[in-house]
């Protein structure tokens, strides 16, 4: 087993709890994490311990009156009066308890990846918790509270002074991100997500490539509803090696929520585990052939806790770490038990899906797809 990548995991990321009944559940991580140990992926040497995000970091991205809001609303039970101005006391993000610390925490643990990474302590870094890509700077947005993924991307800027690539495969458009380096050329900004027609938060169109400087530096492809595996990993196969090749960046930053498969319940594409093989099978090249292998991974969304999100994840994990699982490989009945009695669901019993029966629309939805990725590569700095 490769020793050359860290997982940077706590139990204590579960912190971060709306309510039993919203969607955006942390428990995701320990049913990830003991997956993983099931595999038998993981030793202790493997795990780092996520820090605290300091203000001056979360500043690098965000508004200092806005972090001392969130301090200050995570230190009652009352939602206060400034509180939906910040985006906060809202359906999609609610209040809660030391919101502030559970937020921090987890931008710490991306930082912690950073770290890792830039200092040579280890050549990959995943921080589960993280890919909280919709936040801005001063405003809460779709579950996010700080935006780990902009903070990361900032720290990388001011200390390594680093071109960053951000690719973005989470169902729902990574808006957050894609603005706060809107007009900075040395951030490459890449979201392949659900077209915005039906689904939050409505942009990531073609037509968003950046301002100034930074122009053709924002690269978006809104997928149809409905996409499958395999015009997914067509797209996504014939992009990212001509932007990694046309922008020559020093570390590749991947934001992998899991929420384009089809069980997800909050979105309406249709893909199925392979993708998530697939995905950081070619980022790993990428970070190895361009970036003497600094590759960061932070996870996203994945609504499905049971069936989706700790299989996506634990792929990501064997591919980061060299430890490849078999496409027949079968779900540990250790995890099975031990989950199982916990779900409304059936859990998977093998780590890949069974062919899902086909779309209807699939030559209709492949077609589109396939227009939108050359509208979408028009400005880009491809090579």
């Amino acid at each position: 087993m490769s020793r050359q990548s860290r997982l940077i995991y706590s139990p204590v990321y579960t912190n971060y709890y709306f309510h039993d009944d919203h969607p955006f559940n942390q428990r995701r991580l320990l049913l990830t994490h003991d997956l993983m140990q099931a595999y038998q992926l993981l030793r202790d040497e493997d795990i780092l311990a996520p820090r605290q995000a300091t203000d001056e970091e979360l500043e690098l991205v965000h508004d200092p009156r806005y972090i001392q809001f969130v301090r200050e609303q995570g230190e009652t039970d009352e939602v206060l009066p400034l509180a939906a101005g910040y985006g906060l006391g809202t359906e999609d993000v609610p209040c809660f308890r030391h919101m502030h610390e559970a937020s921090s925490l987890i931008v710490g643990g991306t930082l912690q990846a950073v770290d890792v990474v830039m200092n040579g302590q280890a050549e990959h870094a995943f921080n589960p918790a993280g890919g909280l890509h919709h936040a801005f700077r001063g405003r809460a947005s779709g579950f996010c509270i700080y935006n780990d993924c902009s903070v990361a991307i900032a720290y990388l800027r001011k200390h390594w002074n680093a071109r960053v690539l951000y690719i973005d495969t989470d169902a729902h458009h990574g808006d957050g991100v894609q603005w706060a380096f809107y007009d900075d050329p040395n951030v490459l900004t890449v979201s392949l997500h659900e077209t915005g027609k039906y689904l939050f938060p409505g942009t990531g169109n073609t037509t968003e490539r950046g301002d100034g400087h930074g122009y053709g530096f924002s690269v978006n492809i809104p997928l149809d509803a409905y996409t499958e595996d395999d015009s997914f990993l067509e797209v996504y196969q014939k992009l990212i090696p001509k932007l990694v090749r046309g922008f020559q960046p020093d570390v590749i930053l991947t934001q992998n929520g899991c929420d384009a498969h089809a069980y997800d319940p909050l979105t309406h594409l249709s893909c199925s585990m392979k993708v998530y093989q697939q995905i950081p099978r070619l980022a790993h090249e990428m970070a190895h052939t361009y970036c003497s292998g600094r590759w960061i991974a932070v996870g996203g969304g994945g609504y499905d806790i049971w069936r989706v999100v700790p299989r996506a994840w634990t792929l990501l994990w064997s591919e980061m770490s060299d430890q490849p699982l078999a496409d027949d490989c079968e779900i540990p009945r250790s995890w099975q038990e031990h989950w199982q009695p916990q779900s409304e669901l059936i859990l998977p019993s093998r780590l890949f899906d069974e062919p899902f029966p086909a779309i209807p629309r699939r030559a209709e939805i492949t077609e589109k797809n396939r227009v939108t990725l050359e509208r979408a590569i028009l400005h880009a700095p491809i090579g």
